[in-house]
């Protein structure tokens, strides 16, 4: 008997990271690295990011400073290493509650149907109409800035993108015979959505969050960059990047490192996501049409 590819590598198909490709391999390695460096930031930095040194501002890279001090003589490697901590927790924070909020929605407008569908996507529609960007302006006026209320309000913002992306596939996956056999045999609603379809959606729903939170990342940057999220003196990628007057001043070292950095991880995760679209055809639509949620698309 002569056996295709497909049959013949049931170890490749196991190891899903195999079928990667170089780049989205790249990719990875480089957002573990970052991940890494966020969870073990008190380890790898040299210096307490917020200890200054008055008699120490724009020094060099050297052995005690990797890549110099800033104005006020803070370690900017150290600055760098924990503003990995909150330009990564504020993205993860909103995609996992985009999921948690949208996916339970989403499901129950799917198997209920009619009025409950109809009412859930207007719903929706609605919340899609407004810029998240805007949501979290609002949010920061009524709740001062920072980085929480900025994700509160994005992670409305981003709600529709899951909602109807999980709706719309949910609606496909439970006309399928699979689901329609499980409900003859009588097995409850809640199992079989746990059990079965969940797991069939779960790849359409990582690359998703995988492109959601390259776009939360962007978002919460620009904030903090505004002065509206993540507030200086804090380590963050996008306060660091908004020091103009060290850039005025001829040292432009922590804003480039730190903007390289934010473009280098935004890179890596849409490599990603669209490694996933091409896993699963019928995500590269959804992707192009509702992965630019708060800023990017509107």
């Amino acid at each position: 008997m002569i056996m295709t590819t497909t049959e013949s590598s049931p170890g490749r198909a196991a190891r899903p990271w195999l079928r990667l490709g170089v780049t989205a391999m790249i990719a990875a390695v480089f957002l573990v690295l970052v991940v890494a460096m966020a969870v073990f930031a008190p380890l790898l930095a040299p210096h307490d990011p917020n200890l200054s040194n008055l008699l120490s501002p724009y020094l060099g890279p050297s052995g005690q400073h990797w890549l110099g001090t800033d104005a006020t003589g803070r370690d900017i490697a150290s600055r760098v290493i924990y503003g990995a901590r909150s330009s990564l927790l504020g993205p993860a924070a909103i995609v996992a509650i985009s999921l948690v909020v949208g996916i339970p929605l989403a499901l129950l407008a799917a198997w209920r149907g009619g009025a409950v569908a109809f009412v859930v996507a207007r719903l929706l529609d609605i919340i899609f109409a407004i810029p998240g960007l805007l949501l979290a302006i609002l949010a920061v006026a009524l709740f001062g800035p920072g980085l929480w209320s900025a994700v509160f309000a994005l992670s409305i913002g981003y709600l529709p993108f899951v909602g109807r992306l999980v709706l719309a596939t949910a609606e496909q996956e439970r006309q399928l015979p699979y689901v329609q056999a499980l409900t003859v045999q009588g097995q409850s609603v809640i199992k079989i959505t746990t059990r079965h379809m969940l797991r069939n959606l779960a790849p359409v729903l990582a690359g998703h969050a995988t492109i959601t939170f390259a776009y939360a990342l962007i978002d919460l940057a620009s904030l903090s960059f505004l002065g509206l999220a993540v507030q200086a003196p804090d380590s963050d990628w996008g306060v660091l990047v908004s020091d103009q007057n060290a850039i005025l001043e001829g040292h432009p070292m922590q804003a480039l490192v730190s903007g390289s950095l934010v473009v280098a991880t935004v890179s890596a995760l849409f490599v990603l996501g669209a490694r996933a679209s091409e896993e699963r055809p019928g995500l590269r639509g959804w992707l192009g049409r509702g992965a630019a949620p708060a800023g990017g698309g509107k």
